[in-house]
Formats: C-alpha cells, structure tokens, sequence
C-alpha cells in the first residue's frame, strides 16, 4: 500500500506544479477531459473504461483493477471573427496563443471486490475571451475568463456482475473576471472575484452482454457566489459649454462587489455497441440545463449592476468509433454537434456561442502498465448573424484546432 500511495502524492505535487491557471471553453462548457474520450468525440460514458471515467462516468471504474493514475492536457487554439454591420470592421478575439487545461485522475480497486475509489481534479467549465480595446462593442465586452476548477472523489460499487453505480462529491473553486469600457477607448469597468461551491455527480453502468452497453451520468447544479472587488477608470476630459470648456476630473477607484452564478445540471446517456472485440461504437446525448442561467446581478455600493444571460438549455450529440490493432494499438473518430444555448436576443461578444460541428480523431497504446493517447479536434462553427439592434450586432464565425494527450500508469 505504501507505494501507491508516494506515487500518488508526487503525482499530485507535479500536477500542481505544471497547471496552466487560465482556462476556456467551447462556449463555457469543456467537455472534453481525456485524449481517448476527445478522439471518439467524447461518447465515453458507455464505455468508461480508464481513470477518466470519473468524469464521464464514475461508475466505470469497477472495470479497473488495482491502482491506476492517468494525467493529461488539452490544449487549443481559438480563432473567432466578428464583421460588423453597417460596415464598422472587422475583429478577432486576442487569444491566438495556445490555451490548456489540465487533468488528474487515480482510481484503485481491489483485486475480485466489488468497490472501487477514485478522485479527479479537472476543470469542467470555464472561458476566456480577449478583444481589441478599440472594438466598436468594447461597452458590451472586452475581456471575460471564468475558471472553474472541481476536486472530484467518488466511490462506485458492482451491485451485479452486469450492473455499476458511483456517486462522488465535487468541491469547486472559480476565479472570474469581466472587464468592459465605459465610453472611450482606454478607460475600463473591471470586476474580479472569486467563491467555492459543492456538488455531486452520479453513475450508473450495465452491460447486459458483451455486444450492448449502456451507461449513463449526472452533475448536480451549483451556485457560485463570488466575492471580490470592482474597479473604474478613465481620464479627465473637457465638456464644451456656453461659458467655455469645463473639465471633468478623472476617476480610479475600486469597491467591494459580489455577485452569484448558476452552474448548470447535466446529463449524459450513452449506448455502446460492440459486434466484436476490437470494435466499439457508441452514442451519447449530453444535455446542460444552461436555462437556470438568468439574470446576473453584479452588487456594489454604487449600485447594482445586471449581467442578462437568459439561456437555452441546449443538447451534444456525440457518435464515436474505436478499432483495436495489434500491439495493443488502437484508432478513434469522432463527431459531435453540439447546440447553441445564447439566444440572440441576450448575445454578449464575450461568449460567442453558436451551434458547432466538432471532427476528432486519435491513436493510443496500452501496454500492461502504461498507456498513452494522442487525439486531434477541429470544431467549426457555421456563422452566426446577429441584428439586435445594439452595438454587437454582425456575424460571427468561429473556429478552433486542438491537440490533447494522456499518460497513465497502472501499478
């Protein structure tokens, strides 16, 4: 038991150590968490059957005897464009650097007993937009991040020999930060704050043969309430009156602020079919209840602020294959069409959503101890029009290319 254990612990110091702090989303969901998952399009909670099963289905990890850890990263770039209407120009978010998001699993589960123990540390939502100060919405949005970190240990039981349930606790730290401009170029309203929140996830798995399996998952809502402080700054400036320019002393000054956040419910049921050993295909419907996300209420001393959101709940369809080769290799594809959930009529520059087309493929090896997998993803996102009649109103297109990989080590 003691070498478990030390394992574990550096494992967690080394991830601690490389964590890229900022995160992002497609939209503000990341459901992407483990590269063999990434590569069949995330249709995993049928199948589940590596540490990041904890994620996508905690119930998974009855399948996975003695100690296992895996660690990985998925990292993007994000390319969005914006044409104004009324021939106003053109814009692109800043964040053309790669962005990444770590992950953490370790599962262990005695040799013939029924129970099985993991814990996960992963970021499920989050988002980062930057734009040009001199964008003509610049009012409406400049700069926006949410990061959503969650400690996640669970606990599953093999009620049958075809039946699995898991239930875990999260425990869920965000930093947020929303940063838009006031009247003129160089002049900001910034807001920063941060707030802990619990929740749980559930899992249950049944694999009636060895051809039909079926699998499905739960993430409880949460409620952030995040405390921090806002800040105003601009510079004087002149007003023209009758009696001559009269000047108006700038402002720089913060204030305390708070302000609470639904995180959404979801749910995700899979199927997975596999006619022989080395085939697997698998469908899943993963729906985020994104409707609980309502109006904002950013609260100051100076007064309140209201952020409008007003979404949809909205749906992934996630279809993916695996084909199993010699030497333990294997091969993944995978597409997904995942649905808006910003209505136009609330639409905000700072989370871009539309409906989006997501292309995967991938390639990994297990060994008796170690394994490694490797995936890439396009996602491309048709454009959007909006007509509001406000200053963000325009097309918006979207696309993004993304490399993630994995390493785990069974002891």
């Amino acid at each position: 038991m003691k070498r478990p254990s030390v394992a574990f612990c550096l494992s967690i110091v080394s991830l601690l150590l490389c964590v890229t702090p900022r995160s992002f989303g497609l939209g503000f969901r990341i459901p992407d968490q483990d590269a063999e998952a990434t590569a069949r399009g995330d249709a995993f909670v049928a199948t589940a059957d590596d540490p990041a099963a904890i994620y996508y289905n905690p119930a998974g990890i009855t399948q996975l005897e003695g100690t296992r850890v895996l660690m990985g990263s998925y990292g993007i770039f994000l390319h969005n464009t914006v044409s104004l209407s009324d021939d106003r120009g053109s814009f692109s978010n800043s964040n053309q650097g790669l962005q990444t998001v770590p992950s953490f699993y370790f599962t262990w589960k005695p040799q013939n007993e029924p129970i099985a123990l993991g814990l996960g540390i992963y970021t499920p939502f989050g988002f980062a937009v930057d734009y040009p100060d001199n964008t003509p919405f610049r009012t409406i949005a400049r700069k926006g991040s949410i990061d959503y970190t969650t400690f996640n240990p669970v606990g599953a039981i093999k009620v049958t020999s075809t039946l699995s349930v898991a239930l875990g606790a999260t425990i869920n730290y965000a930093d947020a930060e929303l940063e838009r401009g006031i009247s003129t170029p160089g002049d900001q309203f910034d807001f920063k704050g941060h707030g802990m929140t619990y929740g749980f996830n559930a899992g249950i798995m049944w694999d009636p043969d060895a051809m039909n399996h079926f699998g499905a998952t739960y993430r409880g809502p949460t409620r952030v309430d995040f405390t921090g402080h806002s800040k105003i700054f601009y510079d004087s400036y002149d007003v023209p009156t009758p009696a001559g320019a009269v000047t108006v002393p700038g402002a720089n000054f913060r204030q305390n602020a708070d302000a609470e956040f639904n995180i959404p419910q979801s749910l995700t049921l899979g199927y997975s079919f596999r006619p022989a050993p080395d085939w697997n295909f698998e469908f899943d419907w993963d729906w985020t209840d994104w409707n609980t996300l309502n109006t904002v209420t950013l609260k100051q001393s100076s007064g309140d602020i209201a952020l409008p959101f007003d979404w949809h709940s909205s749906s992934m369809y996630e279809f993916g294959i695996t084909k199993k080769f010699a030497h333990k290799f294997h091969a993944s594809v995978g597409y997904v069409y995942s649905e808006k959930s910003v209505p136009n009529e609330t639409f905000n520059p700072a989370i871009p959503d539309s409906n989006r087309h997501i292309f995967s493929a991938g390639i990994g090896q297990h060994y008796d101890h170690v394994s490694w997998n490797i995936a890439y993803q396009f996602t491309f996102g048709p454009p959007r029009t909006i007509d509001q009649g406000t200053a963000a109103d325009g097309v918006y297109r979207f696309d993004s290319h993304a490399i993630t990989f994995s390493f785990g080590y069974d002891f």
